[in-house]
C-alpha cells in the first residue's frame, strides 16, 4: 500500500541574512540547472536503451549536492553514493566524460568498467562509489585520515541518503572520524525513503542530524531544497574541518521526485505526496529568489538553458561516437 509522508514546511531562503556575491548566486543557479538538465537527459537516454544497467535519478535533490560541493577546492575530496552522478559535474569533471561513463565507453574515466552508477574521477579527487550502501562513508573517512596524517588542509565531503544511517558502516565511520577529529563533512540527503522503506520505519528520530550527538560532534538539519541554506551550513562545516576541529553531520531534508531507480515505479508513495514536494522544487524556488533580487529574468533563464543544452548535446555525441572497450582489455589496470 502506498504511504504518505509530509514535506517539510517551506522555509524562507537563508540568503536574506547572508552576503552572497552576484557571481556566486548565478553560479549556484547555473549549476542547479545543469545538474537538473543532465539528470533528466540521462533518464531519457536510459529509457531509449542508449545505455544498460540502471540509473538512479537525483532530480529534486540538487540543492543538497550543489550547496555542499560548489565551493570546494580542487584538492578537496568527494565520496559520492550511487545517486550522486552529478557531484562529478559540480566538481568540474568534463561533461563528455560523465556521459561516456553512463554509456560504459572506453573514453570514460574508468574505461567502461563500472557503468553507470559508479562514477569517480581521480584527477579531481572524486572517489568511485561502492555498490554497498554507506560504503563510501568508510572510504571517505579513510581518506580524511590520510589527509590528517599528511598534514594537509583539504577536506572530504561524503554524500549519502537517509537509508545509509541505518547501516553499521555509517556508525563506524562517524565514530572513527570523531575520535580522530578528521577533516570530513557528512551530508545526508534525507529524501524520506530508503528505496521503498519510509523514514518512520527506519528511525524514531525527527532530525537525523541528532545522530551526531552520539559521537560528540555537531549535527545540523537544514532545508535541503534551499541551496543557500545548504551552502551556508556546508561552508561553515568545511571551514571547521579545514581548521582541524573535526567532522560535522548535515541533514538536508529533501525529496526524490522519481523512484529509487528508473526501473522502480514507486507505487509505495501516494501521488499527493509527490506533488506536494514538487511544489518545493529547489530550482524554481531559487529562480524566484533571484528574480526578486533582480538577478534573473526570462531572457537569462533561456540563455542558461540553451548553453547547457548545447553542452549536453556535445557530450552525448562524444559518448555515442566513442568505442566500447575491447574484451581483451578487461584485465588491464588490475592490481594483481
Amino acid at each position: 500500500m502506498a504511504t504518505k509522508t509530509t514535506p517539510a514546511e517551506a522555509q524562507p531562503t537563508s540568503a536574506a541574512k547572508l552576503a552572497y556575491s552576484r557571481d556566486l548566486l548565478l553560479g549556484l543557479y547555473k549549476m542547479l540547472v545543469k545538474c537538473r538538465m543532465c539528470d533528466e537527459k540521462a533518464r531519457i537516454l536510459f529509457r531509449q536503451s542508449k545505455f544498460a544497467g540502471n540509473f538512479y535519478s537525483n532530480v529534486g535533490q540538487e540543492a543538497g549536492e550543489v550547496g555542499a560541493a560548489y565551493s570546494l577546492r580542487e584538492d578537496d575530496w568527494i565520496a559520492p553514493s550511487h545517486r550522486d552522478w552529478t557531484s562529478n559535474i559540480i566538481k568540474g569533471v568534463p561533461l563528455k566524460f560523465c556521459f561516456a561513463q553512463l554509456y560504459a565507453k572506453a573514453t570514460s574515466p574508468d574505461k567502461g568498467r563500472s557503468s553507470p552508477a559508479h562514477m569517480g574521477y581521480a584527477p579531481l579527487h572524486i572517489i568511485t562509489p561502492a555498490s554497498s550502501i554507506a560504503g563510501q562513508l568508510n572510504v571517505g573517512t579513510g581518506v580524511a585520515l590520510g589527509i590528517k596524517k599528511l598534514g594537509q588542509d583539504s577536506v572530504v565531503v561524503c554524500f549519502f541518503g537517509d537509508g545509509a544511517t541505518s547501516i553499521g558502516g555509517f556508525h563506524e565511520a562517524l565514530n572513527f572520524a570523531a575520535v580522530h577529529r578528521l577533516p570530513v563533512v557528512y551530508l545526508c540527503q534525507n529524501n524520506l525513503w530508503a528505496e521503498s522503506v519510509p523514514l518512520r520505519l527506519q528511525t524514531a528520530l525527527t532530525n537525523l542530524s541528532d545522530r551526531a550527538k552520539a559521537y560528540g560532534f555537531p549535527g545540523i538539519s537544514v532545508d535541503g531544497n534551499d541551496v543557500l541554506a545548504v551552502h551556508g551550513a556546508a561552508t561553515a562545516a568545511i571551514e571547521r574541518a579545514r581548521a582541524g576541529e573535526g567532522p560535522t553531520l548535515i541533514e538536508a531534508k529533501t525529496y526524490r521526485w522519481y523512484g529509487h531507480s528508473e526501473i522502480d515505479p514507486a507505487k509505495y508513495r501516494v501521488k499527493e505526496e509527490v506533488e506536494a514536494w514538487k511544489k518545493l522544487c529547489p530550482v524554481v524556488r531559487f529562480e524566484k529568489y533571484l528574480a526578486e533580487k533582480k538577478l534573473l529574468n526570462d531572457d537569462l533563464k533561456k540563455k542558461v538553458a540553451a548553453e547547457i543544452t548545447a553542452e549536453i548535446d556535445e557530450a552525448v555525441a562524444f559518448a555515442e561516437e566513442s568505442p566500447y572497450p575491447k574484451p581483451e582489455d578487461a584485465a588491464d589496470f588490475v592490481w594483481s
